[in-house]
């Protein structure tokens, strides 16, 4: 991880494949995301480090990633550990010069990641949210799932309040496992998705589903290991592994959204099948 801790505030060098406004466009998507505010050019986060919550505020000046903390300056050992969570909230671990190179040379990606130059995958560091988040997804268009995501939050996750503004935290797997199936079908969930989530909150609860033993394991072992869980199919685990494991392997082959873009980007006239040949 390259960066300065300032004490007041951190200073991250990004690599140079980055590029902070494009993944301030994909961190602004829903005017219904709960998790995060975007105001002056800079993400407000809420991060919880043992028992403090720290409110970020991450900006961009001369070429690097500034994290500003606008309530207090927490000890040097709560810093590094947000920095660690800022490094891998932007995916900046991964080289994508490689990338670059590959999609230079193909003809779907060339003009794409011209385009898009910089822009990383927004990564999900907590496996609770990342694996709730997913299954929340399934089924529903995105606007219903940032409704379920912002009812569960707010009626299970903690806050801290600056400038008359709440900022949130993601629901813990303990408080979670507590539940019933029915308070969250108060909340609109499926009895399916309720009995799902809560499901895996019991499993990280008593050790049984962690990070930590999923990032010693290789792809093909991640993904059996996660669609052995009830919820979680092939489309759910590479979400999952693609977001919160970086496994560089991980890619929703069967996303609709996916296929939808293809479609549009070719100027097909349907969506490609899974099988469909690119001339």
């Amino acid at each position: 991880m390259n960066w300065i801790d300032h004490e007041s505030y951190l200073e991250i060098y990004p690599p140079k494949e980055f590029n902070f406004e494009e993944c301030l466009i994909f961190l602004g998507r829903s005017n219904q995301e709960v998790l995060h505010q975007i105001k002056d050019g800079a993400v407000y986060k809420l991060i919880k480090i043992k028992d403090s919550l720290i409110l970020c505020k991450i900006g961009y000046i001369n070429n690097c990633i500034k994290v500003e903390f606008p309530i207090r300056t927490p000890s040097i050992l709560v810093r590094k550990k947000v920095g660690e969570y800022i490094w891998e909230l932007f995916d900046l671990d991964q080289d994508l010069g490689e990338f670059y190179q590959m999609a230079s040379r193909d003809k779907i990606l060339k003009n794409l990641a011209h385009k898009y130059f910089g822009l990383r995958i927004m990564c999900i560091p907590d496996l609770f949210e990342a694996l709730v988040w997913a299954i929340m997804g399934q089924q529903i268009n995105l606007p219903f799932a940032y409704t379920l995501k912002q009812r569960f939050v707010e009626q299970f996750g903690e806050f801290i309040t600056f400038e008359g503004e709440r900022f949130w935290l993601f629901p813990s797997f303990e408080k979670i496992a507590s539940l019933n199936v029915d308070d969250l079908r108060k909340l609109q969930f499926t009895t399916r998705k309720a009995e799902y989530i809560i499901g895996i909150a019991k499993d990280m609860k008593c050790g049984k589903l962690t990070k930590e033993l999923l990032l010693q394991q290789d792809y093909h072992q991640v993904q059996t290991s996660l669609m052995l869980i009830r919820g979680i199919g092939a489309w759910t685990a590479d979400y999952v592994m693609m977001k919160c494991l970086h496994q560089t392997s991980s890619f929703p082959i069967a996303d609709v959204g996916l296929h939808n873009a293809l479609r549009n980007l070719l100027s097909l006239k349907e969506k490609p099948t899974m099988n469909h040949q690119l001339a």
